[in-house]
């Protein structure tokens, strides 16, 4: 029977990526790509030249493509599932697939690897015993300070992935929920420009004012 591989990849440092996931990539005649030229490139830094086929596979597809890639799978034929960065269906497409094979009794194999909320979570120095990741928030104001009053609990360690193009509202809609915590922020992780700071997040906010906010980042805080 056909594996249906969640492949994760580097956040950052092309070095991260595991010697089992090079295996895979380098022997399943399919892989489903959320960026089929970023895949590409990923294929080639590590010489990776088997004739795989490669099938764009993102959010605004996602439906349309589940049939096909369920369709090889049931062919016999093994497919990879891999995102531009991390690992597969965390805050990336791919849930839905992997839901699908699985009612169908088609194999799930996960390949751990990076994953940028294990990476700020570790680095935090905040309780790793439990915690709450929200993904990225709502893009609207008002589901976005809803969904925050819903779900941030308190003594809860919460991650969050920020968006450079609205961190600035959403620090102010966290502030507003949660008042003048202590907060880490980490920025390109495992990247050249890998940054994380700790503060109160009303510096954070006037800090970020000052600036032009560029790449990934992750929002971690613990409060009582």
């Amino acid at each position: 029977m056909a594996n249906l591989y969640l492949v994760s990849t580097p956040i950052g440092n092309l070095e991260d990526i595991s010697l089992r996931a090079l295996n895979i990539l380098a022997e399943a005649p399919v892989i489903a790509c959320e960026d089929t030229r970023k895949t590409g490139q990923l294929l080639a830094h590590f010489k990776i030249k088997k004739n795989q086929k490669l099938i764009s596979f993102f959010e605004g597809n996602e439906e349309a493509r589940i049939p096909q890639i369920i369709s090889i799978l049931l062919k016999g034929q093994d497919v990879a599932l891999v995102s531009n960065a991390g690992t597969p269906t965390v805050s990336d497409p791919g849930f839905k697939l992997v839901k699908k094979a699985s009612l169908l009794g088609i194999k799930i194999v996960p390949v751990p690897g990076a994953s940028a909320v294990l990476a700020a979570l570790v680095a935090s120095g905040l309780p790793t015993n439990k915690f709450l990741f929200l993904g990225f928030l709502p893009k609207k104001p008002n589901h976005r300070k809803k969904f925050l009053t819903d779900n941030i609990k308190p003594e809860i360690t919460t991650i969050i992935y920020l968006s450079p193009h609205r961190i600035l509202p959403e620090l102010e809609d966290i502030f507003a929920v949660t008042g003048n915590i202590e907060v880490v922020l980490c920025r390109e992780l495992t990247k050249v420009f890998e940054e994380i700071r700790r503060e109160k997040i009303a510096k954070l906010i006037e800090e970020i004012k000052k600036t032009r906010p560029k790449g990934e980042y992750t929002l971690i805080f613990n409060f009582n």
